[in-house]
């Protein structure tokens, strides 16, 4: 559950545009606004993830409007799939920007809505076919994993790396053409754990070349060689690089995860390229 504050008459924000009744909320009142359980956010507490705004006599814990906010961060960041360290080192991070957050996740799980509402589309027309209410064609079968999309792409690559570059689609489409659906969730999976940790090395602004942001850059390496007929050359990942500043989808979907993405990620492929592949 993620929470959701509440607007009110009470003391007024700094931006004048709504307030929220700030007065102190008890550990019991956050969790019960929150969906938390008490036991966790002392948890939290006890790691330096969310700390209250202080204690009162009594002994009990009190929160205010800051801390709110900043678990409603905690909870959009764990509905991404983040460790609760990483969470901690994210939110601390010098110039961590709470808005620009925001905007961050909002786009994310727009795209996400999206999505489920055309496989929800693709399972109705699976479901009706199953029963007998209507024919539904291979095409429809996988409406929801971007098929139309992924024609837009192939044609952007041919147009502007020549028609040489259609025998390498080909190869990779005839690799996943043995792929099971299971499989395809596996690599959505793994790649979306491998973007995030990007923007966690990218939020703690970590060295494109350092130890840790090559190892991540050697499992994203990994990741792409699982799909391509052949080895991953220093031209192909650098070339690769490329292609992900160069076309407006890939730059649109880095930058929609954070700020400055695109560039940071083609940096450490560079780099990785320029060390590891021959």
């Amino acid at each position: 559950m993620v929470l959701t504050l509440t607007w009110r008459e009470g003391g007024r924000l700094p931006d004048g545009k709504g307030s929220i009744d700030v007065g102190g909320y008890t550990v019991k009142q956050v969790a019960k606004l929150s969906g938390v359980s008490v036991r966790t956010l002392h948890h939290y507490d006890a790691i330096g993830l969310l700390k209250p705004a202080g204690v009162r006599a009594n002994g009990y814990r009190e929160y205010g409007r800051d801390e709110l906010l900043r678990l409603q961060q905690i909870l959009f960041h764990r509905e991404l799939g983040f460790p609760l360290e990483q969470i901690r080192r994210v939110l601390d991070a010098p110039g961590f920007d709470r808005v620009a957050a925001l905007k961050a996740h909002r786009a994310r799980l727009d795209a996400e809505a999206k999505r489920y509402r055309r496989l929800l589309r693709t399972i109705d027309d699976t479901l009706a076919a199953l029963e007998g209410a209507k024919t539904m064609n291979e095409t429809a079968m996988y409406r929801g994993f971007d098929p139309e999309e992924q024609a837009k792409q192939e044609a952007w690559l041919v147009d502007r790396y020549g028609p040489g570059v259609q025998a390498s689609i080909d190869a990779v489409k005839a690799r996943q053409k043995s792929w099971t659906q299971a499989d395809f969730d596996d690599a959505q999976a793994e790649i979306a754990e491998i973007e995030a940790d990007f923007r966690q090395a990218l939020a703690e602004a970590l060295p494109a070349g350092s130890q840790v942001v090559q190892a991540l850059t050697r499992r994203h390496c990994a990741w792409i060689a699982k799909s391509w007929p052949m080895p991953v050359s220093r031209v192909a990942y650098e070339n690769l690089a490329a292609l992900y500043g160069e076309h407006p989808d890939f730059r649109a979907r880095y930058e929609a995860q954070a700020e400055g993405l695109t560039n940071y990620l083609q940096s450490a492929m560079r780099v990785f390229a320029e060390r590891e592949l021959a």
